[in-house]
């Protein structure tokens, strides 16, 4: 049945004007409501700047409608999430009138429409024209009284007046306040990310070429949540490497990573297996209320007898991509998440060889976790680019996966990932 609609036809006989932007804001299309609305056609405005087509007017000192409306396109364009605007006084210029504008107020909403790289394609530009619902008053015959008050007309003129100051102040306001906000949210990211960053410092990797790793913050909230990874050299021949995921989002959740990635890297190298670093981190996490659920996978790679040693604390489970295509998950030792059971339990261990050639890639779920998705599928997405792409360099590869699985821009859910040429 979706098959059948047609998305064309019911954009251009919906009611609601609406006007569609390129990430270079020249308009793309448009739809008869808007061109009614705005007493345009098609070829007025198609393939201009949208400010050069609705410039501010000059006449009003106090006109911001360029600047409020490129103000909320630059949110979406950045933040890839709809940006409702407070309602705005943006006058429109008059067709056939040169320098002649015409007052208007519009209640705007902007939403952005994502490619398959993740990054805003398109801004779809919607539009309520409210100018009837402001300006009503001024339609009104003075005259003419109301039989049921005893109200003059310029008494009631006044009243009306009064009424359109304080809408507009009240606008005028929230804008403000909404910036307000967003400045304090920005800054406040900026901390969380910094933060994060020197939190996910790696002196080893330096010393590999052969290792590519990434860290992608979420597109919502605070932008920072508990995902990790690590890269630490036990002897000459042998690396361990390891991803991590802290259940919940913020600052609280990155301070519990940095806790949890500092004792799993320290563990690791007092006990080179993972089994038991992960039990040894297991017993710590216990300590630490908010580490309750946390996931983590560790595996170590002994260049000398070409084997991959690893275990598995309830997260996705790391791939082993052959030369030849097969992609084959390291699933022989998974346990449940860190500090659910009640008493300590050994935790498993298992070992898998490798080749000269092959690819090893560790993740946390925001890689190929979906909405309303099965996970299987968003493995099966991951293989498929893994074998299409497997000859690549790690990081050619892993700007691959980012790009192919939607995600290179960020998610929903932060993202770690390595990728390991063996």
């Amino acid at each position: 049945m979706a098959s059948q609609v047609d998305h064309e036809a019911l954009f251009a006989a919906t009611p609601s004007p609406y006007l569609v932007l390129g990430p270079d804001l020249v308009i793309a299309d448009v739809n008869r409501a808007y061109l009614d609305a705005t007493g345009r056609t098609r070829q007025d405005l198609l393939g201009k700047y949208v400010f050069d087509a609705f410039p501010d007017n000059p006449a009003d000192p106090d006109a911001d409608g360029v600047r409020n409306l490129g103000a909320s396109l630059h949110r979406v364009l950045t933040g890839r999430r709809p940006d409702t605007m407070a309602l705005q006084k943006y006058d429109i210029p008059v067709m056939g009138e040169p320098g002649v504008f015409e007052e208007r107020w519009w209640s705007p909403v902007n939403t952005p429409v994502l490619g398959p790289d993740g990054t805003v394609a398109w801004i779809i530009h919607r539009v309520e024209d409210v100018t009837p619902f402001v300006q009503s008053h001024r339609r009104r015959r003075p005259g003419k009284e109301r039989p049921d008050t005893g109200e003059r007309p310029d008494d009631r003129l006044a009243t009306m007046h009064a009424l359109e100051a304080e809408l507009y102040a009240r606008a005028v306001e929230l804008q403000r306040l909404n910036e307000d906000l967003r400045e304090a949210h920005a800054k406040e990211r900026e901390v969380a990310v910094t933060l994060q960053e020197v939190m996910l410092r790696t002196p080893d990797l330096a010393l590999h070429h052969d290792v590519a790793v990434r860290y992608l913050p979420a597109t919502g909230s605070l932008n920072v949540c508990g995902d990790w990874y690590d890269v630490v050299d036990l002897s000459p021949d042998c690396t361990a490497v390891g991803v991590g995921d802290v259940v919940g989002h913020g600052l609280q959740a990155a301070a519990v990573m940095g806790m949890l990635r500092s004792a799993l890297s320290a563990a690791i190298r007092a006990n080179p297996h993972p089994a038991h670093a992960l039990e040894i981190l297991g017993v710590y996490a216990r300590s630490i209320e908010e580490a309750q659920g946390t996931t983590a996978v560790k595996a170590m790679i002994d260049r000398r007898s070409r084997l991959i040693i690893y275990s598995n604390a309830g997260h996705p489970p790391p791939v082993l991509v052959r030369s030849g295509g097969a992609c084959v998950f390291l699933e022989q030792a998974t346990d449940p998440p860190l500090a659910v059971r009640p008493q300590h339990v050994p935790r498993p261990q298992a070992s898998l060889e490798y080749s000269p050639g092959d690819v090893l890639v560790l993740y946390t779920d925001g890689l190929v976790e979906r909405r309303g998705e099965d996970i299987d599928r968003g493995l099966r997405r991951l293989t498929d680019v893994l074998t299409e792409c497997r000859g690549l360099g790690p990081e050619r590869l892993a700007d691959e996966l980012l790009a192919r699985l939607g995600v290179s821009g960020g998610g929903r859910d932060d993202i770690a990932l390595i990728v390991v040429r063996l």
